[in-house]
């Protein structure tokens, strides 16, 4: 069984953001002092029973359709608040858009939260996809080989300012001089790296040469025991030891009393156009949905893989749930 440097199984949740905001009321599900209030709790309860880590997404706007109008919380800013009202929990992001900020200000904004976290912030980065919002938000949106490029360019950076007295560096797209990033990260030698994506091509040659950890949204066994497959490749190729490489995934979760009631849960929460059979499918063929049991299973298909890092995205996320989840799934893997 792969397991992490601390000999156990890593499991993180995605936080309430606004939209995704869990399970709330029809009164609440839009108010935003609300909503905030509700991350919050959510937050310390996950700090508080026991789960690793905690993430936000890095988007400026929904990506679909009917919910551009609702509230989503900027991920930095919601993450610094995270991280002074914690004590023990990690904090990461699903994942970074690397286009959105210089990558010496990004190393500057993540060095100060390991700081204020006390040494628990981790790095979660990209190459950037959502091409409506880079246009919305004034961004441009470059081919996608050359935002990878990008983000190449971008951690070379990001290494460089947390562990050197000056950053300089001239590439293709980014040039920096001098750079000095005080306060360095607490964490020695850096905070870890998790890059995620699906590129086989491009990306996973990004992965192996920066990555401490590699993490896929909403992907199947198969999926990623072809992606480490390539990986170790791409690692061979430079003369890394793909060993020193942790493996993540982003997987929906609903715990059930029955196998039963699966449908009738998920009829309430699907899009509205789809079937429930196709909103399962999209939530990885429900892998991780059903009781306990079918949930320990489907998470143990993963760690046979090599996967030791599960991040997990509740639907109709509460405290209850988080508590249910610690005790019947997490105490018992």
């Amino acid at each position: 069984m792969p397991l992490e440097k601390n000999g156990r199984l890593q499991f993180g949740l995605t936080i309430p953001q606004g939209w995704r905001g869990g399970d709330l009321n029809l009164e609440q599900q839009n108010n935003p002092i609300k909503q905030f209030e509700f991350s919050k709790s959510i937050t310390m309860t996950a700090d508080k029973i026991g789960f690793g880590s905690i993430y936000a997404y890095d988007h400026l706007m929904p990506f679909f359709k009917e919910d551009l109008e609702k509230n989503i919380f900027e991920c930095y800013t919601l993450l610094s608040t995270m991280a002074a009202i914690t004590k023990r929990i990690k904090i990461g992001q699903i994942v970074t858009c690397n286009s959105y900020r210089n990558p010496t200000m990004l190393a500057k904004m993540l060095s100060t939260l390991d700081v204020i976290s006390n040494g628990r912030i981790e790095l979660g980065i990209g190459a950037g996809w959502y091409e409506k919002e880079y246009l919305a938000y004034g961004y441009n949106f470059e081919p996608h080989i050359e935002r990878i490029r990008q983000l190449d360019e971008s951690l070379t950076i990001i290494r460089e300012m947390w562990t050197k007295t000056r950053a300089s560096f001239e590439g293709r797209y980014y040039k920096v001089k001098d750079a000095i990033c005080n306060p360095k990260p607490i964490q020695k030698p850096h905070p870890t790296i998790m890059i995620g994506g699906s590129g086989e091509k491009y990306l996973l040659k990004i992965v192996a040469k920066h990555a401490n950890r590699y993490n896929i949204f909403f992907g199947t066994t198969h999926e990623i025991k072809r992606k480490i497959t390539i990986l170790k490749d791409h690692c061979s190729s430079i003369g890394r030891n793909h060993k020193e490489i942790e493996y993540s995934v982003v997987l929906p979760c609903l715990i059930t009393e029955s196998e039963e009631e699966i449908y009738q849960i998920l009829a309430k929460y699907k899009r509205k156009h789809k079937t429930v059979k196709q909103y399962l499918d999209y939530h990885v063929g429900g892998i991780t949905i059903g009781t306990t049991e079918k949930i320990i299973k489907g998470l143990n298909e993963y760690v046979q893989i090599g996967v030791s890092h599960f991040v997990i995205q509740f639907i109709g996320l509460n405290k209850p749930i988080l508590r249910l989840f610690k005790s019947q799934i997490i105490n018992k893997m």
